[in-house]
C-alpha cells in the first residue's frame, strides 16, 4: 500500500475531520489528503505572525530588540506565562517571538499582532500563496468567534509557508534560518513527535482548541528532510486528535526514513 493510500485509509476510518500535507524535501514528493481542507488555525497562525514581524524587522519599520512593557491591559489568558507576570517587566520583540512561538504564549501574540497589523499579516500571507490562511481575530477573542471572525489555514498553506521558509525564502535566507531555529525549540510536545524516536529533531508548532489539534513542522532526518501538516478538528476528544496526528506522523516517518 502506498503512503498516500494508507494515509487515506487511516483518515477515512479515524472520525472527525482530518486534513493531511507531506512534502518530501529530498524526493520532491507531495502526498494531500483533505489537504485544502479550512481548519481555524489555532497557534499554527503564529507562525505567519513570526514572520510579518521578521519581515517589518528587515524593513526597518521595527527593531527586535526594542522593548515591550508588560501591562495588565495586555494579559491575555490561556496558553502561556505572559498573564500570570506582574505587569512592567520588559521583554524586547524577539523574546517575544521566541514566547509566542514555543510555548505559544497569546499575551506574546496579541502584542506581537497589534505591531504587525492584520492586514499586513493577511497581505503577506497572500503573496506567499497561503491563499486559504486568514486572521481576522487575535488570540482568546471568543465575541469575534461569535460575530463569525476566526482565524483560518488548511494543511496544504502551512506545508508551503514551512517548504519556503526551508528553501530561505520567507523574509530572506537569515531570517528564514532564525525563525527554524526557534521553532526547533517548541517546548509544547505530544502530537507530531508521539511516536517517533525521542531523537528526531522537528521544527514545529501545533495548536489547540476544543476538540480541535494541528500539529505542523519540518522533521529532519539523517538522509531525507521533510515537512508534515496534521490538522484534526470534531474529534471526539482533543486525546483522539493528538494520537491521530502522532500515528499519521509515524507513518511517514516509516516511509521516509528508509530513504
Amino acid at each position: 500500500m502506498s503512503l498516500h493510500d494508507g494515509i487515506m485509509n487511516f483518515v477515512s476510518n479515524a472520525g472527525g475531520d482530518i486534513g493531511v500535507s507531506v512534502k518530501n524535501l529530498k524526493t520532491g514528493e507531495m502526498i494531500g489528503v483533505n489537504e485544502e481542507m479550512m481548519f481555524p488555525s489555532a497557534s499554527t497562525i503564529k507562525i505567519l505572525i513570526m514572520a510579518q514581524i521578521y519581515k517589518m524587522a528587515k524593513e526597518g519599520y521595527i527593531r527586535l530588540t526594542d522593548n515591550i512593557v508588560l501591562s495588565d491591559f495586555m494579559k491575555t489568558d490561556g496558553s502561556g506565562i505572559l498573564y500570570q507576570l506582574n505587569s512592567k517587566h520588559k521583554f524586547t520583540i524577539e523574546e517575544l517571538i521566541t514566547l509566542m512561538i514555543i510555548i505559544s504564549d497569546n499575551t506574546a501574540a496579541n502584542v506581537l499582532i497589534d505591531i504587525a497589523d492584520m492586514k499586513n499579516i493577511n497581505k503577506m500571507a497572500e503573496d506567499l500563496g497561503l491563499f486559504h490562511t486568514k486572521i481576522q481575530r487575535k488570540m482568546m477573542d471568543f465575541e469575534a468567534i461569535k460575530s463569525g471572525k476566526d482565524n483560518y489555514t488548511c494543511p496544504k498553506d502551512m506545508t508551503r509557508l514551512l517548504e519556503q521558509m526551508y528553501s530561505g525564502k520567507v523574509v530572506d535566507e537569515e531570517y528564514s534560518i532564525k525563525m527554524i531555529e526557534i521553532l526547533k525549540k517548541q517546548q509544547e510536545f505530544g502530537r507530531l513527535d508521539l511516536y517517533l524516536p525521542d531523537d528526531v529533531l522537528i521544527a514545529h508548532k501545533p495548536g489547540e482548541l476544543k476538540s480541535l489539534e494541528h500539529d505542523v513542522g519540518i522533521v529532519f532526518l539523517k538522509d531525507c528532510d521533510y515537512i508534515i501538516s496534521v490538522m484534526t478538528n470534531n474529534m471526539n476528544t482533543n486525546l483522539d486528535g493528538r494520537m491521530a496526528i502522532g500515528k499519521i506522523s509515524r507513518m511517514v516517518y516509516d516511509e521516509y526514513v528508509r530513504l
